[in-house]
């Protein structure tokens, strides 16, 4: 039986979960990620595939996303103009992340 002592820390150093969890842990964000891993998506297209997400909580999300580095936005000169919105290197770093909530949502949901 391991003690205490001889337990390795889940992080190398304090805050790091803290880190991270300031990135994903807001409501909504895990699920517009998980829909842009599959590809870039527009507004619209993450408003309906996010589910009952309010557009001005979405926008905020993305902005969030935008800042930290997860997501570009990408607006295309097309005729009409078309914005959208991509996962980063950084961003797709998080898709170990996302697996591992997925196997364990599969594991113990009751839905």
């Amino acid at each position: 039986m391991k003690t205490a002592s001889s337990v390795k820390p889940l992080e190398p150093r304090v805050g790091c979960i803290a880190s991270a969890m300031q990135i994903i842990g807001s409501k909504w964000t895990a699920l517009i990620l998980r829909d842009l891993f599959a590809s870039p998506k527009r507004f619209c297209e993450l408003e309906k595939s996010v589910g009952s997400i309010n557009p001005r909580t979405l926008s905020q999300r993305l902005d969030d996303l935008e800042k930290q580095a997860i997501i570009a936005k990408q607006t295309r000169t097309e005729t009409p103009a078309c914005t959208e919105y991509a996962l980063t290197p950084k961003g797709q770093d998080l898709l170990p992340i996302l697996r591992q909530m997925a196997a364990w949502g599969t594991k113990y949901s009751s839905l």
